[in-house]
């Protein structure tokens, strides 16, 4: 994959969530290592709000809709919320507001997790909001993506 070629066979996707993976387990060790000191109120909040303002709201349009065509600002409040630019924004405000703590952790837990369990990244306008092979996809990968790494 390069910036003219923006695609992934199964093997780059799954490298890719590895790293993620790795992330994860690095910020969830720091996690464990000061659950004591983690605000749990805070934590599950910030946990949350990436999901309340970026997923569930197109989710639920998404569902409502015969076709599933929803406007593209659920895609935009999806990508913004799931977006490590937004967390540290998040981050910074809540740390001059409040001052820096552990619950902190829980945007990176959320949105390395969403990456490396579940494989989500940004979403296109030009794909389903909800996971959907795209025909012209299946026909890239079963022409591409199973024969090479």
């Amino acid at each position: 994959m390069d910036n003219v070629n923006r695609f992934e066979t199964k093997t780059t996707h799954a490298v890719a969530r590895a790293e993620w993976a790795l992330g994860l387990t690095a910020v969830a060790v720091v996690a464990i290592l000061h659950l004591d000191a983690i605000s749990w109120p805070a934590f599950i909040g910030l946990f949350l709000v990436i999901d309340l303002i970026g997923y569930i709201p197109g989710a639920i349009a998404y569902r409502r809709n015969r076709d599933h065509r929803i406007s593209k600002g659920y895609y935009v409040a999806y990508n913004v919320m799931h977006s490590f630019l937004t967390a540290g924004a998040i981050a910074a405000v809540w740390s001059l507001v409040f001052g820096p703590e552990w619950a902190l952790l829980a945007l990176p837990i959320h949105l390395c997790g969403d990456r490396a369990l579940f494989g989500n990244t940004m979403k296109p306008f030009g794909i389903s909001f909800e996971p959907v092979k795209h025909p012209e996809f299946d026909a890239f990968d079963q022409a591409f993506g199973r024969a090479r790494v």
